[in-house]
């Protein structure tokens, strides 16, 4: 089915959906659950440094708190993360650093993090990638092959609407895409009207599954060889269990 949004183009209502990873995300186990909030916890310090602790006015904040929520984060936890970012306890500086590399077949891999200690975190990435057969690039070496989008994902039994207004809304607010996947909906925008969508959502009191700012790839590419699957679900485990790791994207076909 097509649609046209408001720039004329035409939009294909179909493609790939990582919701079916979002929701074993967060079926995982208390520790897995801690890892997430620990890794929007320090979202919110760096948020709060830049920007301060009033989220009417701290649009990157705000973004950070409904990714907080969409991940069932309860509202007590984010006011003190905020009340600790703002007040004495939140001197300690977090830095962003990207890494980019490859995996067993060649898969593309990013890894984005967000560390107190950039020494210990290039050496556990580094690690990661070892142990799984792959290798760590240069700065760019894979990211010319993924696209950064803003993506927020609907889960269609949260969504008792029309699918139609839902995208009007969307397309409306400035999103560049409306995908109606067999279990969600995913609205793709450009990173700077990411914020502005995903607010129009929320006035809408419309509950979304994921918000966030994220690496799309162009291609995916599909892996049979077993050992090397399992060579590559090393490195994603190891690099999902430290703490510094803030995201990892990959072109698997999943």
């Amino acid at each position: 089915m097509e649609f046209v949004n408001n720039q004329g183009e035409i939009l294909e209502m179909s493609g790939h959906s990582k919701f079916a990873n979002i929701k074993h995300k967060k079926e995982k186990n208390d520790a897995a659950k801690g890892k997430i909030f620990t890794i929007i916890g320090r979202e919110i310090a760096v948020a709060v440094k830049e920007g301060g602790p009033d989220v009417t006015n701290n649009f990157k904040l705000a973004a950070v708190v409904a990714k907080a929520k969409a991940n069932n984060m309860p509202n007590d936890t984010i006011e003190r993360g905020i009340k600790k970012a703002a007040g004495e306890d939140g001197n300690v500086n977090y830095e962003y650093a990207t890494y980019e590399g490859y995996g067993p077949s060649g898969i593309a891999i990013i890894v984005d993090t967000l560390t107190d200690n950039k020494n210990r975190t290039a050496a556990n990435v580094r690690s990661a990638f070892t142990k799984g057969q792959g290798s760590i690039g240069t700065q760019g070496c894979v990211s010319f092959m993924f696209d950064k989008k803003g993506q927020i994902i609907i889960d269609k039994e949260e969504y008792e609407a029309d699918p139609d207004e839902l995208m009007m809304t969307a397309l409306d607010a400035g999103a560049e895409d409306f995908e109606d996947e067999e279990d969600c909906f995913t609205i793709t925008t450009d990173p700077d009207e990411f914020e502005t969508v995903r607010k129009a959502l929320e006035e809408q009191n419309i509950p979304m599954a994921s918000a966030e700012v994220t690496m799309i790839p162009q291609n995916y590419v599909t892996v049979t060889d077993e050992t090397a699957l399992k060579n590559l679900q090393r490195t994603l485990d190891l690099l999902e269990e430290d703490d510094d790791v803030q995201a990892v994207y990959t072109n698997l076909d999943e």
